[in-house]
């Protein structure tokens, strides 16, 4: 911006000391013209008389007429007899005036073009001169403008860079231009609405956080003490211990969504065998798919996967549900261990979804009770929060790959 001011300034000035300073300088160099022709005209008429009273006595030789001239003047007379004397070399660019002589003849006197040329150089020295003085102010001037005008304008894009970092209520400073004053009141403006807005989305995390743990806490004491009852059958007992553990999940995903709704990095949970992991989101979800018609494949790895964290559970049920309510065919899910990271792939054999529009929040295109719409934004999120990534592949069919680090 400051630049720009800059150059706008030096442009408006040069613009208008050319629109003065071209037309006066060829308004000095026609009135030293117009001098240069009245003064030889005023010689010639001058010298007609003198001539006309040296005929009456003696001839019109050049020694007579060389000392009435001047330097850079010559001058031809024309005889009534026709002899022609000159005076001096003319040249062609010279200014000429021409008198006649009483008793017969002219007389042309010439004045040298290139002292011409000299003295309206020195007449419009003043005026370039005068014009360059002009353009250095102005410069100087459009220098120290610029700044005064461009340091409230810098000063709200400091205050923009501290609201994208944060800060939220940057320090105030009393700037006197209406419009940067006015720029400025708007952004604290909106600042304080969305301070507010993350509060109120803190709070609710935080209080919906600690009213799901609530129930969730009696539920699972309530099937705890049910599976260590003598009454309860072995197989029950066996299907309680699965609920219990889905409890656990359910408990570790709210406490890693609130750390989500914070800002904080999720810190992942207990890690757990990544095979196993993928062994058990495979068996969770098959009931689901059997009564659908279809079918989750588990396809092993010959290399050892290694541990994840718990977290990366969550991800895969979110892929696993994606492909089972969207997708086609079989859903098949497998991992794959390189030297720093390792890959899990759930694809089906439903049509690639054109783009990456899955991984963004689209709430406003479903209903506002069920929670479809920012399932995968939400997985990315987490991933990237566990120091990897969720990926579409550009495949036919739909592929996710969600690429972990290496762990074990």
């Amino acid at each position: 911006m400051r630049e720009r001011l800059i150059l706008a300034f030096v442009a408006l000035a040069v613009t208008i000391i050319a629109l003065y300073g071209i037309p006066r300088a060829f308004m000095v160099a026609d009135m030293v013209q117009t001098s240069q022709a009245q003064q030889a005209e005023r010689l010639a008429d001058l010298l007609a008389v003198v001539v006309e009273e040296r005929e009456q006595s003696a001839p019109v030789t050049e020694e007579f007429l060389e000392p009435l001239l001047g330097a850079g003047e010559s001058a031809s007379y024309l005889a009534a007899d026709g002899d022609l004397l000159t005076v001096g070399t003319p040249e062609e660019d010279d200014v000429r005036a021409t008198a006649e002589v009483d008793g017969g003849g002219t007389i042309t006197i010439t004045k040298s073009g290139t002292a011409l040329s000299e003295r309206i150089m020195k007449a419009i020295m003043p005026v370039i001169l005068i014009g360059a003085a002009l353009l250095v102010a102005s410069v100087i001037a459009a220098i120290l403008l610029a700044r005064a005008l461009s340091r409230p304008f810098v000063r709200l894009v400091e205050i923009a860079r501290e609201l994208g970092r944060g800060s939220l209520r940057p320090e105030r400073e009393r700037m006197k231009i209406p419009e940067a004053r006015a720029i400025d009141d708007a952004l604290r403006e909106s600042a304080g609405t969305l301070e507010r807005r993350i509060r109120r989305e803190h709070e609710f995390a935080a209080n919906a956080s600690h009213q799901l743990r609530t129930p969730i806490t009696a539920l699972r004491l309530e099937l705890e003490d049910l599976s260590l009852w003598p009454e309860t059958p072995p197989k029950v007992s066996e299907q309680l211990g699965h609920a219990l553990a889905e409890i656990d999940r359910l408990a570790d995903a709210i406490s890693q969504l609130l750390q989500l709704a914070r800002g904080e990095a999720p810190d992942g949970g207990a890690s757990e065998p990544l095979d196993a992991t993928i062994r058990s989101a495979a068996a969770r979800w098959s009931p689901q798919a059997e009564s659908a018609g279809r079918t989750i494949r588990f396809e092993k790895s010959d290399s050892v996967l290694g541990s994840a964290s718990t977290a990366a559970s969550q991800i895969i049920d979110v892929l696993i549900h994606n492909a089972l309510t969207h997708g086609r065919g079989t859903v098949t899910v497998s991992g794959v261990r390189r030297t720093d990271y390792v890959t899990v792939q759930v694809s089906d054999e439903g049509p690639r979804p054109s783009g990456n529009i899955v991984f963004q929040r689209r709430p406003e295109q479903r209903s506002a009770t069920s929670g479809e719409g920012i399932g995968l934004a939400l997985s990315a999120e987490l991933a990237e929060s566990l120091g990897g990534h969720l990926l579409l592949e550009g495949d036919e069919t739909t592929t996710f790959s969600l690429i972990l680090p290496a762990r074990g």
